[in-house]
């Protein structure tokens, strides 16, 4: 609408969505579904707010925080806090939409919702992270609440930020409640929440592999961009399965291996450590098995792959890097970052499935593919409500039972909706887009949020 402003991240978002939806029958088969999807891209309620704190040297700082709470339809709006500098209400719109979808997919009580500041943790001592995060949720307790709105983190939140946000709400609440998730395991956390993102993101990636008669991960080169706790543990858990590791990367630029044996766990090691000291990767000391290469995205530079999971930000496979994925022989690209992929690149491996048929490139959205971390939190919300601490094994299992779920249920419902010719991989966007839109439809209108004319 003209007298909205431009939200492009927001507008790139819902455009995806609507496109799969178009162009499946499912509005030939339930026109009153646009309806829903009128009402559904608009935010139940969005809250900004300033946050005042004061800096080591005495100064007082100002930023803006945001809480977009999007859909309560499934459950407790859910869905992290990203703390930087680009942060808007047209990212923060952007990320609590998809997480509507997401979260539907899991299977688990969980609607969607989003927030953050434009406060840039990067230079930060402690004590200005702790003063600015009391700050933060001197406002945000408001808002939240176990049973009303349970945030997590994203960028720039990690366990200490979640630390001081939880300790912040307790003594503004006077309440111990599982108000937030990844909290730390001695006061509520869960076992394999720091994991569950990237382990998630690889078994979704296996149920891929195994259907479209690719095998297992035995012996495949993947690419992987980022270097946070997705693209970590990502990482760890392929070598673990017999992958090959070919890079990593952060904002400065990309780690490319450079040998047949790609980069190692002892490295991956060394590069957790470097981003718990908030270091970029250029402090990574190695032996000339990788090199660093400035300022460039790895797509391009990694050689022969099988696999691209873009694990970092946004819009970070372009269509000219996805055509040269392709001219790599990547067979499977999947999202461990949320809209990883520009509209366009989505469209170039679209149309390779299309074209190729079972020799195409697979694609996999973001909302399905990394939906195990918000699983993970959804299982630490289960355990808090319980005051029970389920072993390591207990919530890997469910994890990947959730993963297979939201594959499968992806994969079934593009037969369902989406005209493929034989021999045609189904489409896992459109698919996934489908099954969790009619959820969070149905439940819209079951509870009265919108209704179709007599």
């Amino acid at each position: 609408m003209s007298n909205l402003p431009s939200e492009p991240e927001f507008e790139q978002a819902y455009k995806e969505l609507a496109y799969t939806l178009e162009n499946s029958s499912l509005f030939q088969k339930h026109p009153e579904y646009r309806i829903a999807l009128n009402v559904a891209s608009v935010p139940e309620r969005v809250i900004q707010f300033r946050v005042v704190w004061e800096d080591d040297a005495g100064n007082l700082q100002v930023n803006r925080g945001y809480r977009v709470q999007f859909n309560s339809a499934l459950g407790p709006y859910k869905g992290g806090l990203r703390l930087h500098p680009s942060v808007n209400l047209s990212i923060l719109k952007f990320l609590g939409f998809e997480q509507i979808f997401k979260n539907a997919l899991t299977g688990l009580s969980m609607g969607g919702g989003k927030g953050g500041a434009d406060f840039d943790p990067k230079g930060k001592s402690d004590s200005e992270i702790r003063r600015f995060c009391c700050a933060f949720m001197a406002e945000l307790s408001k808002h939240i609440g176990a049973d009303t709105d349970v945030p997590a983190g994203d960028i720039g939140v990690g366990g200490r930020e979640i630390g001081y946000m939880f300790g912040a709400y307790r003594k503004a609440k006077d309440r111990f409640e599982g108000v937030l998730t990844g909290k730390g395991l001695s006061w509520g956390g869960s076992l394999i929440r720091p994991e569950a993102t990237g382990y998630g993101l690889v078994y979704y990636v296996g149920h891929m592999l195994e259907y479209s008669g690719a095998g297992t991960y035995a012996g495949k080169r993947v690419a992987l961009s980022g270097s946070g706790n997705v693209a970590q543990y990502a990482a760890l858990k392929l070598i673990e399965l017999g992958a090959t590791v070919v890079s990593l990367s952060d904002s400065k630029g990309s780690l490319v291996a450079t040998g047949e044996n790609g980069i190692t766990v002892e490295d991956i090691q060394a590069i957790m450590a470097i981003k718990e000291a908030r270091q970029p990767l250029t402090t990574f000391q190695h032996d000339g098995h990788v090199k660093w290469i400035e300022g460039a995205r790895p797509w391009l530079h990694v050689g022969k792959v099988d696999i691209a999971l873009p694990c970092a930000t946004q819009n970070e496979v372009s269509k000219e890097e996805a055509e040269g994925l392709l001219a790599a022989g990547c067979k499977f690209v999947a999202e461990g970052s949320n809209m990883g992929c520009t509209l366009e690149a989505i469209e170039v491996f679209e149309n390779n499935r299309k074209e190729k048929k079972g020799e195409a490139v697979w694609y996999a959205p973001g909302k399905a593919a990394n939906c195990g971390g918000v699983a993970v939190s959804g299982l630490e919300m289960a355990q808090n409500s319980q005051r029970l601490n389920w072993t390591q094994s207990e919530v890997d299992e469910k994890l990947k039972d959730i993963m297979k779920n939201a594959f499968f249920n992806g994969l079934n419902t593009a037969k369902a909706y989406v005209e493929a010719s034989e021999g045609e991989l189904p489409s896992l966007v459109a698919g996934s887009n489908i099954a969790g839109f009619v959820k969070v439809a149905q439940a819209m209108h079951d509870q009265g949020d919108w209704w179709a004319k007599n």
